[in-house]
């Protein structure tokens, strides 16, 4: 077997059937769409979801849960967590190999209390 020999399995491969190209093709006049109405016409599809005027199902089931604006890449730490890590830089990594921030965070944010210093340079 060489690569320039194979072919693809029989009756895998057919040729698009080409619609309203005459009578005798089996597919002419309406083309396989039936006679009038609106999935007749070019163009003619209704929206995802619309049911002939009937109240559409996602709008007759109630609301269910909320979206949280609390973003999941975010993380919050406090100082006084950040002054009691043995290290001089703080980075996210740095944060991640402790363990303060999970893997897919992105970004840290540091809550400050009032009266506070970092001991070590935040980046």
């Amino acid at each position: 077997m060489q690569l320039n020999s194979i072919k693809p399995a029989e009756g895998s491969k057919r040729a698009r059937k080409r619609v309203g190209r005459g009578i005798g093709s089996g597919l002419g006049k309406t083309a396989g769409r039936g006679h009038k109405g609106q999935k007749s016409r070019s163009g003619g599809f209704h929206k995802v979801g619309f049911e002939g005027g009937q109240m559409p199902m996602h709008r007759r089931l109630p609301k269910r849960g909320f979206v949280s604006h609390i973003s999941p890449d975010v993380v919050e730490i406090r100082l006084s967590d950040l002054q009691a890590l043995p290290v001089d830089e703080i980075d996210l990594l740095a944060l991640k190999q402790v363990g303060l921030a999970h893997q897919l965070a992105k970004r840290a944010k540091i809550s400050l209390p009032r009266f506070s210093r970092a001991k070590a340079a935040v980046f």
